[in-house]
């Protein structure tokens, strides 16, 4: 397979300006807007170029690019800290109970709070695939290619990963939760909304959304059935996620009630079960499946691969070694796939 995870670079703007027209609604961090889509990959640049160890308020981009071609085929994201330039808003559900001794009743009511929780944590997110290459396994080489990334640069990340998905939308591109709250103090469609964000950021959210809790028995049947449900499309990310040990806590999105998928950042499995060692050889015949990866910051490099890990190091086959760009004696991280 002669595809590969890399930083993404100025050049790289127009193919995922052409990815993001394929996004939909709903997809905040790939807005089909080129003046946002350069500002991110001008961050990014920014990111990948900063000297130092320590957490800061970073963007890094990630492209998946087909080497016989030049083609650039997905992407994905990790911001280092959430809630730096902005506020991080989300909604999580809590509950309250009430009792009337006149009436000898006991009332337990579900609530939407408006919270900053997640503030500070990192985030994974912006993973989109083109449609003509899903299948061999792609979207999992772009989902845990992030994990190494960061395992690699474990001191540039918070101690807590979330992870966003996008929420129930209709055919119409509508948003039953928007249209229960916040389209009834903003008057803008969902999808106006959505845009606003993914160009201008939620500081809107903070300076005309009501701060009271919002009881969820108020809300109409519709949208109370979509609450911290994922679309349809993004299941099998859900259940990705899932896998490395993310859990669902009541934390849901403002715009469409998606869920919102927490873990501490130590305990996902595909970090946890990294390991970084040694090349020992890069003519490996058979091997274990798995995910390769070498490169700091700008260089960073990711293919899928075959390895054998041995007490000195790690045996690689020639394609990955290629991919890479390594060879005996160079450090890769790797996880079994």
């Amino acid at each position: 397979m002669s595809f590969v995870i890399r930083s993404a670079k100025a050049s790289d703007l127009q193919p995922l300006y052409e990815m993001a027209k394929l996004t939909g609604s709903g997809f905040t961090n790939l807005p089909p807007d080129r003046p946002t889509l350069k500002a991110k990959l001008e961050r990014s640049d920014s990111a990948f170029a900063r000297d130092g160890e320590d957490v800061g308020d970073d963007l890094f981009v990630l492209v998946l690019e087909n080497t016989k071609t030049g083609d650039v085929r997905g992407t994905s994201q990790m911001f280092s800290s959430v809630g730096q330039a902005w506020p991080f808003y989300s909604y999580r559900i809590t509950t309250l109970t009430q009792h009337s001794q006149e009436l000898d009743r006991t009332v337990t009511a579900e609530l939407l709070s408006l919270v900053n929780d997640l503030g500070g944590s990192s985030e994974v997110g912006g993973l989109f695939l083109h449609p003509s290459e899903r299948a061999g396994g792609l979207g999992l080489l772009l989902a845990r290619s992030r994990y190494l990334f960061i395992a690699s640069h474990r001191q540039r990340f918070g101690d807590t990963l979330l992870a966003e998905l996008r929420g129930i939308v209709d055919e119409r591109g509508g948003s039953p939760f928007w249209d229960a709250i916040g389209g009834k103090f903003f008057g803008m469609s969902y999808q106006d909304a959505d845009e606003f964000n993914g160009i201008k950021g939620n500081q809107f959210i903070a300076d005309l959304m009501p701060k009271h809790p919002v009881y969820i028995a108020m809300l109409d049947e519709e949208a109370k059935r979509v609450i911290g449900l994922p679309h349809p499309s993004g299941r099998a990310a859900m259940r990705m996620l899932e896998n490395e040990g993310y859990s669902y806590q009541g934390y849901v999105d403002i715009f469409d009630g998606g869920p919102t998928l927490i873990a501490p950042t130590d305990k996902v499995a595909s970090i946890r079960n990294a390991r970084d060692l040694p090349v020992t050889n890069t003519a490996l015949d058979r091997g274990e499946k798995a995910l390769l990866a070498t490169g700091k910051l700008s260089g960073f490099r990711c293919c899928y691969g075959a390895r054998e890990v041995r007490e000195d190091g790690v045996a690689i086959d020639a394609l990955a070694a290629e991919l890479l760009g390594v060879s005996v004696g160079d450090q890769v991280w790797s996880i079994a796939r």
